[in-house]
């Protein structure tokens, strides 16, 4: 087979893949729609002829005996389509323009949802995720605001059900943005409100058990061993670049504790580790970090690296005035880990007596 054939081929599986995605997506709005419409009509029912809870039931066995070979209309799924309808309907994201859309509303990027006729447009938010994401973002979020939170960080990391789940247990929305920085004098504008919603306060690092003394090297080791949830945990966007990260500066060699790349700000971001509470002498340190690495590896087309300062615990006033005058740009946030009961504790055995019983083991 010559090169143009296979090239051929290779073009061919991108737009059967493409018109795959967008079909699958075009069904998914539909039957988001679909749902939305028999959410409306169960609560309009309801209302009209005081039709009781067991109505819902009804509808259930009726359908399912008219469409035995078609899932999705379970007494369940049903609650959860009035529920869908009833949560949304009466938001600010609802317009309803007499069936229209006016060029404002058309134009408006903070548009959630358009009603035309009680009909929920298929090019909106609301239809851009499953189904089953929606019944768990209704399963745990109790108002408007932090529902559309999840629906957007869903479409823009692509997560499947059990990740947005992880997301939500861990309170995405109360931690994202809320790290203490200086982004807003030492970046430019874009590039300072998109780092700001980078960090999160605290990262929640669940994914590990640790002794509570855990030193800051072993820390460090066990994020790597688990690097694909401790990327997960970091955002989208980060890449790992290396631990323990060495740098000559003059005739020294100093280590970053950990070292990534951000794809879309297009800068170095370095991490260091704090087991213990923060300490203002932390932030001169990170400030000598990032200078070193915007001479040594920072690139023409890279932005300022920045630095975050991850500590087991913080006091807010001393990070503000520790940050108050430093050029470079970095932020402070707390993070959290599964720690062992203190009785399992007491039981393990030490490092030392450890390597010891291994040494008696190659002796054997």
């Amino acid at each position: 087979m010559d090169k143009a054939y296979i090239e051929w081929i290779q073009e061919l599986k991108q737009r059967i893949c493409s018109s795959q995605i967008k079909a699958g997506l075009a069904v998914n709005a539909e039957m988001i729609a679909l749902y939305w419409s028999i959410g409306k009509d169960i609560s309009e029912k309801q209302d009209k002829f005081g039709w009781g809870s067991k109505i819902v039931e009804q509808m259930s066995k009726d359908l399912k005996r008219e469409l035995p070979d078609t899932n999705g209309f379970s007494r369940t799924n049903l609650f959860a389509m009035r529920q869908f309808y009833l949560f949304y309907k009466d938001t600010e994201f609802i317009h309803q323009l007499g069936g229209q859309l006016n060029d404002n509303a058309k134009n408006n990027e903070n548009t959630f949802v358009h009603q035309l006729g009680g009909q929920l447009n298929k090019e909106h938010l609301l239809c851009k995720i499953p189904w089953r994401h929606h019944t768990v973002i209704l399963q745990h979020c109790k108002d408007v605001a932090s529902a559309k939170f999840y629906i957007q960080q869903t479409t823009l990391n692509n997560w499947s059900r059990n990740m947005l789940e992880i997301q939500l247990d861990s309170k995405l929305i109360e931690r994202q943005g809320k790290a203490l920085n200086n982004f807003e004098v030492t970046l430019p504008k874009l590039h300072s409100d998109l780092a700001k919603e980078t960090l999160k306060d605290p990262y929640k690092f669940d994914f590990l058990t640790l002794e509570a003394d855990v030193q800051e090297l072993d820390l460090e080791m066990q994020l790597i061993e688990n690097i694909t949830h401790f990327l997960l945990e970091l955002g989208k966007g980060f890449a790992f670049v290396g631990r323990q990260y060495p740098l000559q500066i003059g005739d020294r060699e100093r280590k970053i504790d950990l070292l990534f790349y951000h794809l879309k700000m297009h800068c170095y971001i370095v991490i260091d580790l704090k087991i213990g509470i923060f300490e203002p002498e932390y932030v001169g340190k990170m400030n000598y970090y990032l200078t070193a690495v915007d001479k040594q590896l920072k690139t023409d087309t890279d932005n300022s690296s920045i630095g975050i300062i991850l500590c087991k615990s913080k006091n807010s006033i001393e990070v503000e005035y520790a940050l108050q005058d430093m050029n470079k740009p970095m932020g402070v946030s707390e993070f959290t880990f599964n720690e062992l009961p203190h009785n399992i504790q007491q039981n393990l055995p030490t490092v030392k007596e450890l390597e010891v019983e291994l040494k008696k083991l190659n002796n054997e």
